[in-house]
């Protein structure tokens, strides 16, 4: 390693634990709270240890290293509108994808035939977020919106349940740059008229 490399790398850790020291939260702030809410859900009644699959956009580590019966198929190269595994699961995963596909219904229609009957689906997708695309980017759902896809997708409505969260101070934060870290005692109060993240349990009858 250079001089000026390891001058570089000891900056970068020194500025890390000075962070650290001060309180400083590198999550994803428009995504704590969805994250959390999926823990609490994957905790309650050990159902992280049910067979797990993710619809991933190939990138999610959160819950492969939660559920020690996971497995994924990344979309695009798994495309969830017109593919499905033959197996079915307890709890089918779909974090960050449903605004990327070309025909949402017929992928939650996917997603409830993967889906156990008595499992459970958990979907999560911005709102009030830059446009994204990987490879592409659609859609945005309210939390109505949301719980009327995975009712036209083949659950009963009164087995889904849908949240959002989001504020003004987050949405200003992320107009015109990249995504924010929580960092210094950022808001994390919730504002229904603003949401920036929303997402559903949904359960097959």
């Amino acid at each position: 390693m250079t001089t000026t490399s390891l001058a570089g790398a000891l900056k970068n850790r020194s500025k890390q634990v000075a962070k650290r020291l001060l309180g400083y939260d590198s999550r994803n702030w428009l995504r704590i709270r969805q994250i959390e809410a999926f823990t609490l859900f994957l905790e309650a009644g050990n159902r992280k240890a049910a067979d797990v699959i993710e619809i991933s956009p190939g990138w999610n580590r959160y819950w492969r290293a939660m559920c020690p019966n996971y497995r994924s198929v990344d979309f695009p190269a798994f495309d969830i509108c017109s593919d499905r595994t033959d197996e079915q699961y307890s709890i089918v995963i779909a974090d960050q994808v449903l605004e990327h596909v070309l025909r949402p219904q017929a992928a939650v229609q996917n997603i409830h035939a993967m889906t156990r009957s008595g499992g459970w689906t958990m979907v999560a997708t911005p709102f009030l977020f830059r446009v994204h695309a990987r490879p592409h980017d659609y859609n945005r759902w309210t939390p109505a919106g949301l719980k009327q896809l995975m009712v036209e997708g083949g659950f009963a409505e009164a087995n889904v349940k849908v949240h959002g969260w989001g504020n003004k101070a987050c949405a200003r934060a992320h107009i015109g740059g990249p995504v924010r870290a929580y960092g210094l005692w950022r808001d994390l109060s919730n504002d229904e008229e603003y949401p920036l993240m929303v997402w559903a349990f949904a359960k097959k009858a």
